[in-house]
């Protein structure tokens, strides 16, 4: 990673309120949690009118269910297909069939030509599942008075972190369970796929020309 590049990421960070991400769980700097859970789409104008109702019926109990917030995110990037037509471009050099070479080659210009026409958008769906140590169920008035002043400190212990993981991940299990029902998928991201959605949120012209790779191999050291 170039001094450049280094200088962006620090610059950048600064601005965060993220303070590290593991164990697939997002830690903000206010010592609360995030799990972020990438949800399919499904087409509504599509479906029967009675489908409709009942995609309906299950998101309004799946809102009247939660007794906490959550965030709906909608991604939208432009598509990018570049290293798509490389790979035609190289199996185009490869093809020893002379027609389907020709196939190929029509193929690309074809794409090229779509890109130019059209801005092809894709989009991702997240839903953001959040917990503070401040809604621990339980306790006296001092100890949530402690973790209103210092609930970064609170977290910082392995045994505390894995509590309130805990009860995150049944907040996780709750949503799962009610979408599903509308008929959505949904996956709950693990700390690569975490990091590499932060880094393409937060530097999409660098993630466009440089990927990100595993995590266990990035120098993280600052």
């Amino acid at each position: 990673m170039s001094q450049k590049q280094k200088k962006i990421g620090l610059s950048s960070q600064k601005y965060l309120e993220i303070s590290e991400i593991r164990d697939n769980v997002v830690i903000m700097k206010n010592g609360s949690l995030r799990a972020v859970l990438m949800v399919s789409s499904i087409n509504f104008a599509l479906k029967s009118i009675e489908e409709q109702d009942a995609i309906i019926y299950h998101y309004q109990s799946f809102l009247n269910s939660l007794d906490f917030s959550v965030q709906i995110v909608v991604n939208s990037r432009q598509l990018n297909l570049d290293n798509y037509l490389q790979m035609l471009r190289d199996q185009e050099k490869k093809q020893m069939n002379e027609l389907l070479r020709m196939q190929i080659s029509s193929y690309i210009e074809y794409i090229q030509g779509l890109v130019k026409m059209a801005n092809i958008v894709s989009k991702t769906f997240y839903v953001v599942v959040p917990f503070a140590v401040s809604e621990t169920r339980g306790g006296g008035v001092m100890s949530k008075a402690k973790a209103i002043a210092s609930p970064a400190k609170i977290i910082s212990g392995r045994e505390a972190f894995e509590k309130y993981k805990d009860q995150l991940l049944q907040r996780v299990d709750h949503v799962i369970g009610n979408l599903s029902g509308a008929g959505l998928r949904m996956t709950m991201l693990n700390t690569q796929e975490l990091i590499e959605l932060y880094y393409n949120l937060y530097n999409p012209e660098i993630s466009e020309k440089q990927k990100l790779g595993d995590v266990n191999e990035l120098d993280l050291a600052r």
